[in-house]
Protein backbone atom coordinates (compact mmCIF):
# COMPACT_ATOMS: atom_id res chain seq x y z
CA UNK A 1 0.00 0.00 0.00
CA UNK A 2 3.02 2.57 0.82
CA UNK A 3 4.52 1.70 -2.75
CA UNK A 4 1.33 2.43 -4.30
CA UNK A 5 0.34 5.61 -2.32
CA UNK A 6 4.05 6.67 -3.16
CA UNK A 7 3.26 6.09 -7.35
CA UNK A 8 -0.31 8.13 -6.95
CA UNK A 9 1.81 11.02 -5.29
CA UNK A 10 3.99 11.42 -8.09
CA UNK A 11 1.03 10.68 -10.81
CA UNK A 12 -0.23 13.76 -8.72
CA UNK A 13 3.04 15.84 -8.79
CA UNK A 14 3.52 15.68 -12.73
CA UNK A 15 0.17 16.29 -13.09
CA UNK A 16 0.70 19.66 -11.15
CA UNK A 17 3.52 20.46 -13.29
CA UNK A 18 1.41 20.41 -16.20
CA UNK A 19 -0.30 22.80 -14.12
CA UNK A 20 2.53 25.30 -13.52
CA UNK A 21 3.74 24.56 -17.10
CA UNK A 22 0.03 25.65 -18.49
CA UNK A 23 0.07 29.31 -16.12
CA UNK A 24 3.69 30.03 -17.41
CA UNK A 25 2.95 30.71 -21.13
CA UNK A 26 -0.39 32.87 -19.67
CA UNK A 27 1.07 34.72 -17.08
CA UNK A 28 4.05 36.23 -19.55
CA UNK A 29 1.43 37.29 -22.26
CA UNK A 30 0.06 39.83 -19.66
CA UNK A 31 3.39 40.80 -17.55
CA UNK A 32 4.58 43.89 -18.49
CA UNK A 33 1.86 44.76 -20.50
CA UNK A 34 -1.42 47.57 -20.25
CA UNK A 35 -3.20 46.14 -17.69
CA UNK A 36 -7.06 46.60 -16.66
CA UNK A 37 -6.85 46.31 -12.69
CA UNK A 38 -9.85 45.78 -10.51
CA UNK A 39 -9.61 45.88 -6.65
CA UNK A 40 -11.80 43.05 -4.78
CA UNK A 41 -13.67 43.29 -1.77
CA UNK A 42 -10.62 42.81 0.59
CA UNK A 43 -8.77 45.68 -1.75
CA UNK A 44 -6.57 43.23 -2.81
CA UNK A 45 -5.75 43.82 -6.92
CA UNK A 46 -6.70 41.06 -9.48
CA UNK A 47 -5.78 41.66 -13.21
CA UNK A 48 -7.30 39.41 -16.17
CA UNK A 49 -3.78 37.35 -15.50
CA UNK A 50 -4.74 36.08 -12.55
CA UNK A 51 -8.45 35.08 -13.81
CA UNK A 52 -7.24 33.58 -17.12
CA UNK A 53 -5.09 31.76 -15.36
CA UNK A 54 -7.00 30.25 -12.75
CA UNK A 55 -9.68 29.07 -14.98
CA UNK A 56 -6.87 27.52 -17.24
CA UNK A 57 -6.21 25.46 -14.42
CA UNK A 58 -9.60 24.29 -12.99
CA UNK A 59 -10.54 23.59 -16.41
CA UNK A 60 -7.39 20.73 -16.48
CA UNK A 61 -8.12 19.69 -12.95
CA UNK A 62 -12.17 19.23 -13.68
CA UNK A 63 -11.15 17.33 -16.76
CA UNK A 64 -8.81 14.91 -15.30
CA UNK A 65 -9.52 14.78 -11.49
CA UNK A 66 -13.65 15.82 -11.48
CA UNK A 67 -14.01 14.13 -7.98
CA UNK A 68 -11.60 16.34 -6.49
CA UNK A 69 -12.40 19.72 -5.07
CA UNK A 70 -10.81 23.01 -6.04
CA UNK A 71 -10.11 25.93 -3.79
CA UNK A 72 -8.33 29.44 -5.98
CA UNK A 73 -8.45 32.48 -4.63
CA UNK A 74 -10.06 33.92 -7.48
CA UNK A 75 -13.00 31.92 -8.12
CA UNK A 76 -15.04 29.57 -5.67
CA UNK A 77 -13.18 27.54 -2.57
CA UNK A 78 -14.70 24.07 -2.39
CA UNK A 79 -12.80 21.56 0.23
CA UNK A 80 -15.68 19.09 0.58
CA UNK A 81 -13.65 15.90 -1.49
CA UNK A 82 -10.65 14.19 -0.43
CA UNK A 83 -8.41 15.76 -2.84
CA UNK A 84 -8.45 19.63 -3.12
CA UNK A 85 -6.70 21.38 -5.14
CA UNK A 86 -5.25 24.65 -3.68
CA UNK A 87 -4.56 27.51 -6.24
CA UNK A 88 -2.81 31.16 -6.31
CA UNK A 89 -2.73 32.20 -10.20
CA UNK A 90 -0.51 35.07 -9.13
CA UNK A 91 1.25 35.03 -5.67
CA UNK A 92 2.24 38.66 -5.86
CA UNK A 93 -0.11 40.70 -7.71
CA UNK A 94 1.30 43.93 -6.51
CA UNK A 95 4.88 42.60 -8.04
CA UNK A 96 3.18 41.67 -11.24
CA UNK A 97 1.69 44.79 -11.97
CA UNK A 98 4.82 46.57 -11.17
CA UNK A 99 6.65 44.53 -13.46
CA UNK A 100 8.17 43.02 -10.71
CA UNK A 101 9.54 39.15 -11.85
CA UNK A 102 9.40 37.79 -8.43
CA UNK A 103 5.67 36.62 -8.80
CA UNK A 104 4.94 32.98 -8.71
CA UNK A 105 1.72 30.48 -9.29
CA UNK A 106 1.62 28.17 -6.04
CA UNK A 107 -0.29 24.77 -6.26
CA UNK A 108 -0.97 22.18 -3.48
CA UNK A 109 -2.51 19.18 -3.18
CA UNK A 110 -4.38 18.67 -0.27
CA UNK A 111 -5.21 15.13 1.13
CA UNK A 112 -7.98 15.36 3.51
CA UNK A 113 -7.21 18.68 5.05
CA UNK A 114 -2.93 17.45 4.95
CA UNK A 115 -0.56 19.37 2.32
CA UNK A 116 0.68 16.61 -0.50
CA UNK A 117 2.30 18.61 -2.62
CA UNK A 118 3.72 21.63 -3.30
CA UNK A 119 5.00 24.02 -6.24
CA UNK A 120 6.10 27.42 -6.42
CA UNK A 121 6.44 28.34 -9.75
CA UNK A 122 8.36 31.80 -10.74
CA UNK A 123 7.66 32.22 -14.53
CA UNK A 124 9.70 35.13 -15.46
CA UNK A 125 12.53 33.81 -13.80
CA UNK A 126 12.21 30.25 -14.81
CA UNK A 127 12.45 28.48 -11.73
CA UNK A 128 10.13 26.05 -10.09
CA UNK A 129 10.78 24.57 -6.58
CA UNK A 130 8.56 21.76 -6.21
CA UNK A 131 7.95 18.75 -3.25
CA UNK A 132 5.53 16.19 -2.07
CA UNK A 133 5.04 14.81 1.75
CA UNK A 134 7.79 12.15 1.07
CA UNK A 135 10.39 13.42 -1.43
CA UNK A 136 13.15 15.85 -1.41
CA UNK A 137 12.31 19.35 -2.49
CA UNK A 138 13.40 20.03 -5.79
CA UNK A 139 15.13 23.22 -7.58
CA UNK A 140 14.82 23.13 -11.44
CA UNK A 141 15.19 19.30 -10.88
CA UNK A 142 18.00 19.22 -8.25
CA UNK A 143 17.83 18.85 -4.75
CA UNK A 144 17.44 21.87 -2.41
CA UNK A 145 18.25 21.86 1.19
CA UNK A 146 18.01 24.51 3.73
CA UNK A 147 20.96 26.70 5.59
CA UNK A 148 22.01 25.34 8.66
CA UNK A 149 21.47 28.72 10.59
CA UNK A 150 20.54 27.69 14.07
CA UNK A 151 21.36 30.85 15.75
CA UNK A 152 18.71 33.71 15.51
CA UNK A 153 21.54 36.34 15.69
CA UNK A 154 22.88 34.89 12.51
CA UNK A 155 19.76 34.35 10.65
CA UNK A 156 18.85 36.41 7.70
CA UNK A 157 15.31 37.35 7.85
CA UNK A 158 12.74 38.07 5.18
CA UNK A 159 8.97 39.28 5.01
CA UNK A 160 6.81 40.59 1.39
CA UNK A 161 6.27 43.97 3.33
CA UNK A 162 5.71 46.06 6.84
CA UNK A 163 2.53 47.02 5.63
CA UNK A 164 0.93 43.50 6.54
CA UNK A 165 1.38 43.87 10.26
CA UNK A 166 -1.15 45.19 12.27
CA UNK A 167 0.22 47.24 15.51
CA UNK A 168 0.92 43.96 17.70
CA UNK A 169 2.27 41.74 15.03
CA UNK A 170 4.60 44.35 13.95
CA UNK A 171 5.39 44.86 17.82
CA UNK A 172 6.20 41.06 17.60
CA UNK A 173 8.06 41.16 14.03
CA UNK A 174 10.67 44.15 15.07
CA UNK A 175 11.42 42.44 18.13
CA UNK A 176 12.74 39.64 15.80
CA UNK A 177 14.19 42.29 14.20
CA UNK A 178 16.53 43.51 16.81
CA UNK A 179 18.21 40.27 17.51
CA UNK A 180 18.49 39.19 13.78
CA UNK A 181 21.54 39.57 11.45
CA UNK A 182 19.98 40.75 8.85
CA UNK A 183 16.17 41.66 7.67
CA UNK A 184 14.79 42.08 3.80
CA UNK A 185 11.26 43.06 2.60
CA UNK A 186 9.75 41.79 -0.38
CA UNK A 187 9.67 38.89 -2.52
CA UNK A 188 6.09 37.05 -2.32
CA UNK A 189 6.72 33.59 -2.39
CA UNK A 190 9.96 33.75 -4.11
CA UNK A 191 11.51 33.94 -0.91
CA UNK A 192 10.01 30.97 0.10
CA UNK A 193 12.14 29.35 -2.53
CA UNK A 194 14.61 31.18 -1.39
CA UNK A 195 14.28 29.71 1.98
CA UNK A 196 14.16 26.03 0.69
CA UNK A 197 17.39 26.82 -1.40
CA UNK A 198 19.43 28.14 1.69
CA UNK A 199 20.15 31.63 0.62
CA UNK A 200 18.09 32.97 3.70
CA UNK A 201 17.01 31.62 6.83
CA UNK A 202 13.74 33.02 7.96
CA UNK A 203 10.70 34.20 6.78
CA UNK A 204 7.70 36.05 9.47
CA UNK A 205 4.64 36.96 7.84
CA UNK A 206 1.21 37.59 9.23
CA UNK A 207 -2.68 38.42 6.75
CA UNK A 208 -1.98 35.18 4.35
CA UNK A 209 -4.58 33.08 3.13
CA UNK A 210 -4.39 29.61 2.40
CA UNK A 211 -3.74 29.32 -1.17
CA UNK A 212 -0.67 32.26 -0.42
CA UNK A 213 0.70 29.05 2.08
CA UNK A 214 -0.45 25.56 1.70
CA UNK A 215 2.08 24.90 -1.72
CA UNK A 216 4.83 25.92 1.15
CA UNK A 217 4.57 23.41 3.40
CA UNK A 218 6.13 20.49 1.43
CA UNK A 219 8.72 22.37 0.38
CA UNK A 220 10.09 23.99 2.98
CA UNK A 221 9.71 20.74 5.38
CA UNK A 222 11.49 18.43 2.46
CA UNK A 223 14.01 20.69 1.92
CA UNK A 224 15.19 20.67 5.95
CA UNK A 225 13.07 23.33 7.45
CA UNK A 226 9.90 24.08 9.50
CA UNK A 227 6.87 25.96 8.96
CA UNK A 228 3.82 26.48 11.38
CA UNK A 229 1.90 29.37 12.45
CA UNK A 230 3.08 31.71 15.53
CA UNK A 231 1.42 29.66 17.86
CA UNK A 232 3.38 26.30 16.13
CA UNK A 233 0.63 24.89 14.69
CA UNK A 234 0.48 23.13 11.47
CA UNK A 235 -0.68 25.19 8.73
CA UNK A 236 -4.17 24.38 7.62
CA UNK A 237 -7.27 26.02 5.71
CA UNK A 238 -8.51 27.28 8.89
CA UNK A 239 -5.03 29.01 10.43
CA UNK A 240 -5.02 32.59 11.27
CA UNK A 241 -3.22 33.52 8.27
CA UNK A 242 0.24 34.24 10.75
CA UNK A 243 3.16 32.02 9.28
CA UNK A 244 6.94 31.74 10.26
CA UNK A 245 9.34 29.20 8.38
CA UNK A 246 13.03 28.41 9.13
CA UNK A 247 15.53 26.88 8.30
CA UNK A 248 16.02 24.46 11.28
CA UNK A 249 14.54 22.90 13.82
CA UNK A 250 16.47 25.12 16.38
CA UNK A 251 16.21 28.59 14.73
CA UNK A 252 12.45 27.82 14.78
CA UNK A 253 12.25 27.35 18.17
CA UNK A 254 14.41 30.43 19.07
CA UNK A 255 11.84 32.66 16.79
CA UNK A 256 8.65 31.12 18.42
CA UNK A 257 9.71 32.17 21.77
CA UNK A 258 10.47 35.84 20.41
CA UNK A 259 7.41 35.95 18.57
CA UNK A 260 5.06 34.98 21.94
CA UNK A 261 5.32 39.14 22.81
CA UNK A 262 1.89 39.03 24.06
Amino acid sequence: MPDQQHAETLHFLAFAEQLGDAARPIAMQYFRSALQIETKSDSSPVTIADRAIEAEMRCMISQRFPEHSIYGEEFSQDIGAEYTWVLDPIDGTKSFITGMPLFGTLIALMRNSKPLLGIIDIPAMNERWLATCNTTTQFNSHAAKTSDCQQLSKARLYSTSPDNFNLLDAKCFDAISKVVAMRRFGGDCYIYGLLASGHCDLIIETDLKPFDYLALVPIIENAGGKITDWQGQPLGFHSDGRVIAAASEELWQQSIQVLDCT
